[in-house]
Order: structure tokens, then C-alpha cells, then sequence
């Protein structure tokens, strides 16, 4: 990670990951987290223990509509105190949104765990410089939940971590190579073809995230891309 400057306003400077960072990092929370061991898929009540035990209160039945229709999730930072995150009641206590409501949870920690410094310190040019603590709230909307703008660099930091959680690295990988060495498959897949789509659903399977929340994955992590490089070993 380093400093750069945050063009947005918000911070005199902002903290850059490269994605294999959060990968990383993500890995090593969940390691931690389950001792060493990560389960795959990652259970929804595990995920929720995982944010109860990194904020002051969690609450994953309230009511977000004065912030808007489209609003699923806000985290409020609250130093010295851990932050507080609310998730749209909507999502929590209706099963057919399951999915949604394991991939706000998973955006929700990424700005806990990554983001909450910035409101406890300074991040000007004296890191040392005594301040008082900034009070903030991240709003995430539904369209930003696993793909955000690299421009909106809170956002898209924490719809990666969405992903780098609930899709650990390592473990995509092997479900990539389980199902390219299954289909005589190499490279990266065309995001539009049958095969693309088949690991995409396979990825959707093993994960217990939605088809949107795979294929952003995937594509992250280039295993999927808008134009093949090579699509079988045995392909005339």
C-alpha cells in the first residue's frame, strides 16, 4: 500500500492497493478468522461474526430509506470507536436476496477493515500531527456494491474486498483449473461464450454468490475477458 493524493476532496491523501494486496490481506483475514482453514463457501452467519467482531454495532435489519431507494448498506466511522454498519433490512431477512445480502456484508468489512484509519489520523504530510478524529459515513448503493468506478477508490476498494472474501484467490483458482482441465480448456474465457458462462456458474456454485458477483470475479482476476486468448487444446 502507499499514500497518494486523494483527487476527490475527501483526504489530503488516500491509501493505493494493487489488487494481489487485498488478495493478500483478505486471505490472511479469513486464515486468521477460521485458524487457518478456509471454508468454502464461507457461511453467511460466519461472515456476520466476522463483522460483529471488527465494529461497535452491527445492525442487519435497518431502515436505510431517508438515504434513498437504491441504498443497501452504511458504514459510519466513529473514532476512537469501532466503526457501526447498517445493512437494509430488506436484504437480511429475505432468502431469495441471500446473495446480495453475503456480498453487502462482505463490502460493508472491506470498509471497515481497510478504511477505518483513515478517520482516526491525519494523513497529511505530518502523519504525527495531533488532529481531532474525522466522523464519516460511507453510503453504498446497489450498483456499487461489486463494481464500482476505480474513480469512486472507496467504493471499488471495498466491492473488491466484497469478492476477495467471498471468492478467496487461491480458491478460485483451483475451481478455474478444475474446470478448464475438466472441459480442455486454456487461457482466459470470452465473458459472452458457453464456456465463460459455464465458469461462471461454476464459480457461482462453489461460492454462493450471484452470477454478476462471479463474472465480476472472474474478470478481475482475468480468468474471463471480453475477447478469448485460447479456447481449447484441442481447437482446430
Amino acid at each position: 500500500m502507499r499514500l497518494v493524493r486523494d483527487t476527490t476532496g475527501r483526504f489530503q491523501h488516500r491509501p493505493h492497493y494493487e489488487p494481489a494486496e487485498l488478495d493478500r490481506e483478505c486471505e490472511r483475514i479469513l486464515s486468521a478468522f477460521f485458524g487457518g482453514r478456509i471454508p468454502v463457501p464461507i457461511e453467511t452467519d460466519r461472515l456476520e461474526s466476522l463483522i460483529e467482531r471488527d465494529t461497535s454495532d452491527f445492525d442487519p435489519g435497518a431502515d436505510l430509506s431517508a438515504y434513498g431507494t437504491d441504498v443497501e448498506g452504511v458504514t459510519e466511522f466513529m473514532p476512537p470507536r469501532k466503526p457501526k454498519v447498517r445493512i437494509v433490512a430488506d436484504l437480511a431477512y429475505d432468502e431469495v436476496r441471500k446473495n446480495r445480502y453475503r456480498t453487502t456484508l462482505s463490502h460493508e468489512y472491506g470498509h471497515v477493515h481497510f478504511h477505518a484509519h483513515l478517520f482516526a489520523e491525519p494523513l497529511g504530510a505530518d502523519l504525527f500531527a495531533t488532529a481531532a478524529p474525522k466522523r464519516g459515513e460511507q453510503i453504498c448503493k446497489r450498483e456499487n456494491i461489486i463494481n464500482a468506478r476505480q474513480t469512486d477508490w472507496m467504493e471499488w476498494q471495498a466491492g473488491y474486498v466484497c469478492g476477495a472474501l467471498l471468492m478467496p484467490i487461491s480458491a478460485v483458482r483451483r475451481v478455474v483449473g478444475a474446470y478448464q482441465e475438466r472441459n480442455k480448456l486454456f487461457g482466459p474465457l470470452e465473458t459472452g461464450s458457453a464456456d465463460g458462462a459455464g465458469l461462471i456458474n461454476a464459480v457461482r456454485t462453489e461460492f454462493q454468490v450471484s452470477a454478476d458477483a462471479a463474472r465480476v470475479r472472474l474478470v478481475q482476476l482475468t480468468h474471463l475477458q471480453s475477447q478469448a486468448q485460447g479456447r481449447s487444446l484441442f481447437a482446430s
